[in-house]
């Protein structure tokens, strides 16, 4: 009796099992079974227990939190991979530097960024506040400088914040002992620069400048850089690569500026468009300085489809005869410039007048916002002065949430907080760009190793299209 009792339960457990493997086999046959992809990671794991300096490869692991205790660097044939979510931190009192002689590859996502900060700093994105007692101006590390021989610096999604300090003893060769960093800076034409939806906060000076990369630099924030001057991405020769769909607010001086300075090849040749730039231009004094973008000193290029609010200056081509405080300028390749289709939106007379700026080359386009032939002198010459007094607070570009008219000084809106850029659908800046030229490539695609993928121009202006494809903060 019992061992009929046992084969009867033997019976059932045996037909039981064949049926859960068949109801398994026929939800495989109707269900997609996700696999997540494992995070990215080369070499051994870098431990956290030792504050991170002098030579260092591996990976820095997600989630994880590491403290500088001096310059780390990245030697010729070594990479280091920082995965989402990984926090490095700086003490705020050195300017320690990360040294790219090979590859880094900061490798955040939209859910887990990645941050180079410091933690006891207080972001003071108050108006009117005092740019001299700002820990945004103060430079509380070095930067992510990419030595001669460095060959990727890959940023994505990755926030650098308080950036660009006071060096004492350079660690590159490319910068002087004593002089003032970059947060991000390179000196390798042949090295691949990505900067791709991430944040810059601050800097003493140009929180970006390359010397030299292929670069890419789409859909990132800057914030308040530049104490008493600075651009977004100051440019220098030997660089190529495209500026497109970055909100540029509270610089110093302008967005975007590329120049051919320093004689390296190859020429400078960048593309800005579809960039949204607030109030840019208002802590550098000098005449004739500063406000939206500027090519100048034998840099080519083009710039399509920018939107520009209340910036102290419109678009700066540098001519034969511009000049500032006296001092002579280096002439653009005027002739290898292609510009239209960009908005300029002023709440000033000051302002108004320089949408086009006086003494520089820059051409009125038909395709331009405000329509130049409705506030231009007849036979207007580029660099002419003229009364811009009929544009003053027309063609408002109607964002979600930002005051216009200006209700508060330009210099006073410096950062972005509360503020939502993005366009409103019945806005005067949609559909009034350009997709007409060619996008230049120079970096590779690759989810790792280069751009995402490869942008391309919206008709809508600014940062923002309505379809959601641009910028993502």
């Amino acid at each position: 009796m019992k061992k009929m009792k046992l084969k009867l339960a033997l019976s059932v457990a045996s037909a039981m099992f064949s049926a859960l493997i068949l109801t398994s086999c026929d939800k495989a046959s109707t269900e997609q079974v996700v696999v997540s992809e494992p995070l990215f990671k080369v070499g051994q794991a870098v431990s956290t227990k030792t504050p991170l300096s002098g030579p260092i490869k591996g990976t820095l692991l997600s989630d994880s939190t590491y403290t500088v205790g001096g310059d780390v660097i990245i030697n010729e044939n070594d990479t280091l991979v920082i995965q989402p979510g990984a926090k490095i931190n700086f003490p705020g009192n050195a300017p320690y530097c990360f040294v790219v002689k090979g590859s880094i590859f900061a490798l955040g996502t939209q859910a887990k960024p990645i941050s180079f900060t410091v933690p006891s700093a207080v972001k003071t994105d108050t108006y009117g506040a005092d740019p001299t007692k700002d820990p945004a101006y103060k430079g509380l590390w070095g930067g992510i400088l990419g030595e001669t021989t460095f060959k990727n610096i890959i940023l994505k999604w990755t926030k650098i914040e308080f950036a660009g300090g006071k060096l004492g003893t350079s660690p590159v060769s490319f910068l002087a002992n004593g002089s003032t960093c970059y947060g991000i800076s390179t000196a390798n034409p042949a090295g691949i620069l990505v900067l791709e939806d991430s944040w810059v906060y601050g800097s003493i000076d140009d929180p970006i400048r390359p010397f030299g990369c292929k670069m890419y630099a789409v859909r990132n924030t800057f914030e308040k850089c530049g104490f008493t001057g600075g651009e977004a991405f100051n440019i220098k020769s030997g660089t190529e690569g495209i500026f497109a769909y970055n909100l540029v607010i509270g610089m110093a001086t302008n967005g975007p500026k590329a120049s051919n300075n320093g004689g390296r090849n190859p020429q400078t040749n960048i593309q800005m468009f579809n960039n949204t730039m607030i109030h840019n231009g208002y802590r550098r004094n000098s005449a004739g300085r500063g406000g939206s973008l500027n090519f100048e000193e034998g840099a080519r290029g083009g710039f399509w489809n920018n939107l520009m609010v209340n910036c102290k200056y419109g678009p700066r081509i540098v001519g034969a005869t511009a000049n500032y405080s006296g001092n002579a300028l280096v002439v653009a390749d005027t002739a290898n410039i292609k510009y239209s289709n960009n908005y300029n939106y002023v709440d000033s007379l000051y302002i108004a007048n320089e949408v086009y700026p006086v003494g520089f080359a820059t051409k009125p386009q038909s395709t331009d916002i405000p329509t130049p032939s409705t506030f231009l002198p007849a036979g207007y010459k580029p660099g002419q002065v003229y009364d811009g007094s009929s544009i003053v607070g027309k063609n408002n570009p109607m964002f979600v949430n930002f005051p216009l008219p200006a209700t508060r000084r330009f210099a006073d809106i410096s950062f972005v907080g509360t503020y939502n850029f993005k366009l409103q659908s019945t806005s005067p800046a949609v559909g009034k760009g350009t997709v007409d030229f060619s996008v230049l490539n120079v970096v590779p695609v690759n989810s790792k190793f280069g751009a995402s993928s490869m942008v391309v121009p919206s008709k809508d202006m600014g940062c923002y299209p309505i379809d959601g494809s641009g910028n993502k903060h």
